[in-house]
C-alpha cells in the first residue's frame, strides 16, 4: 500500500507536469522548475515520527511526547513495537 507522503508527492508531480505542459503549450516555453519541489518528498524517510507509546492496562496509545502516563488510570506508558 502506498503511504500518504508518497501519494502526495506523486499527485504533486502529476499536477506540476500538467501545469508545465500547459505553460509550454500556451507560452511556447518549458517550465521545468515546477517539477522540482516535489522530488525530495519521494526519497524522504518516514522514520521521523515519534514512537507509539501504549498503556499496558487499558490500551490507550499516543505519539505525543507530552504523555508519560495514561490519562485514564495513571499507568506508565510503554513503547509499542510496530514491527518496523
Amino acid at each position: 500500500m502506498v503511504g500518504s507522503r508518497t501519494a502526495t508527492a506523486v499527485a504533486g508531480l502529476v499536477v506540476s507536469l500538467a501545469v508545465s505542459v500547459a505553460a509550454w503549450y500556451y507560452f511556447d516555453t518549458f517550465v521545468a522548475f515546477l517539477l522540482l519541489p516535489f522530488v525530495p518528498l519521494l526519497w524522504r524517510r518516514g522514520g521521523d515520527a515519534p514512537p507509539v507509546r501504549e498503556c499496558p492496562a487499558c490500551g490507550f496509545s499516543t505519539r505525543d511526547p507530552g504523555f508519560d502516563y495514561c490519562p485514564r488510570d495513571g499507568t506508565p506508558l510503554d513503547r509499542r513495537d510496530d514491527g518496523a
